[in-house]
């Protein structure tokens, strides 16, 4: 169920797994995410009232305002894309209009939806599978032949009896179902044929089939006819070809959309990054008149207002209200401020925190706390070739220092940085390691002078930057 009734502290707990100190902006998403789960709890009145506190989050690149909103979508189970607001343009230019953003959102919570009712019919369409799969390996007859009832006629007359005819039958089929789960027969190779109709999001891709009316869309897709083709494949292939095909029949359709709709409305959350991108800093588009490359920028402002505010978007699923989507935005705000963005949609994002930038010691637990920090994945990937890593705390101390000093003398990238330091530290142990494993080195310690040795040159021509991923 979407925005589990996580409380705001429990939010915060799960998101300082992965995401150093920025207390400020976890809360303000926790209360956000919590407020949607206290609003499904009123009265249908009073809950069309409540509306959702629009976020915005100001702060450098690499800090963790992407993932912020990322593991939030996770807690939350809500469906969730990711935009830069400066790939749109304004309608009349050549680009995405931003109602796309709408579609795309809709499109994830369908999968959302079909994969969840999928696993509810999964017992179902295992069986069916099963039972077909075995069709194909005894020729002849089909499940349902099998278990029609039989009719006997006396041998008397010159007819052979069925019912014996039927029990063998029945008992082939039981002894191939127990080989079949065994896996006995999964190398065995069978002709199967396959239903497939093509994606016509790809095929159209270069019309623009994800903007087109949605009447027209839809007659596109029918133009277009199912394939069939026959193929040979293994029973393990084939067994889950037929499940795909079980589950597809089990499956409603128009139910899966229904309920991908609601959820998109009641829970979707959109992340709008590069928000900054698109504001217009005094002496640019104000002034000029227009042209130039950002021309459309204050067009983008004026499309993107109503879908913040409140809009009905026509879709090829049907129609999608975004008063209850959650809008979280985000930008750096160098080159431009928050006051530089109209005021219509300035006042649609009444929540604003700032995260502030990264310290040696922010670097230091970047590295040791979260699960999935990069030392921990350098040990994951070369512990596949045998290799085992670890670190001493100067090695870790030497990491932080050297990307604290890099963003201080160069651009501020944030936790970037350090997958710049990082890469660079275990550049050589990633290309020797095959060879160290077959010479018998088996443990490698990472030391502070190491760790200086490996990005000592670059630190000394202060030209990290080309080195940023």
């Amino acid at each position: 169920m979407p925005d589990m009734d996580l409380t705001p502290r429990q939010i915060v707990d799960a998101l300082d797994r992965y995401i150093i100190g920025q207390h400020e902006a976890k809360r303000a998403v926790a209360v956000a995410i919590r407020n949607r789960w206290r609003r499904r709890q009123l009265e249908a009145d009073m809950s069309r009232e409540v509306y959702p506190k629009n976020i915005i989050m100001i702060g450098p690149t690499g800090v963790g305002k992407t993932e912020i909103a990322r593991r939030l979508s996770d807690l939350a189970n809500a469906p969730f894309v990711k935009v830069e607001a400066s790939k749109y343009t304004e309608v009349g230019y050549h680009g995405r209009d931003v109602e796309s953003m709408i579609r795309d959102l809709l499109e994830q919570a369908i999968n959302m939806v079909r994969a969840e009712q999928s696993q509810q019919v999964r017992d179902k369409a295992e069986a069916a599978a099963e039972q077909r799969l075995i069709d194909l390996l005894i020729p002849g007859q089909t499940t349902a032949e099998a278990d029609s009832s039989a009719v006997t006629s006396p041998q008397a007359h010159g007819y052979v009896s069925t019912e014996d005819s039927h029990e063998r039958r029945q008992r082939l089929r039981q002894k191939m179902a127990e080989q079949l789960a065994t896996g006995n027969l999964d190398d065995k190779t069978i002709e199967l044929t396959i239903n497939r109709r093509p994606q016509t999001s790809v095929m159209f891709a270069n019309m623009g089939i994800d903007q087109m009316d949605p009447d027209v869309a839809n007659m596109f897709e029918k133009l277009i006819p199912e394939q069939t083709t026959r193929r040979k494949v293994t029973v393990t292939e084939a067994r889950r070809i037929l499940r795909e095909q079980e589950t597809e029949k089990l499956l409603n359709p128009e139910k899966i959309t229904a309920e991908a709709i609601q959820r998109t409305q009641d829970s979707g959350i959109i992340f709008l990054d590069e928000i900054d991108k698109i504001a217009v800093g005094s002496g640019e588009g104000r002034s000029s008149g227009g042209g130039g490359p950002d021309v459309s920028r204050q067009g983008v402002q004026r499309d993107l207002l109503p879908i913040v505010e409140g809009s009905v978007v026509a879709t090829r699923h049907g129609l999608v209200h975004t008063d209850h989507i959650l809008f979280i935005a985000a930008g750096a705000f160098h080159s431009a401020a928050v006051s530089d963005l109209m005021p219509e949609l300035q006042g649609r994002f009444p929540i604003r925190v700032e995260l502030s930038g990264l310290t040696k010691d922010d670097f230091v637990r970047i590295l040791t706390e979260p699960g999935n920090a990069l030392t921990r994945q350098q040990q994951a990937l070369l512990g596949v070739e045998g290799l085992e890593i670890t670190f001493e705390d100067s090695a870790i101390e030497a990491m932080a220092e050297l990307a604290a000093d890099a963003n201080a003398t160069l651009e501020n990238i944030g936790a970037r940085r350090l997958m710049t330091i990082v890469e660079k530290v275990f550049e050589g142990i990633n290309f020797d390691a095959p060879e160290m494993v077959a010479r018998g080195q088996k443990q490698v310690t990472i030391t502070a002078d190491f760790v200086r040795s490996q990005v000592a040159a670059i630190v000394a021509d202060k030209d990290l930057s080309k080195f940023v991923l």
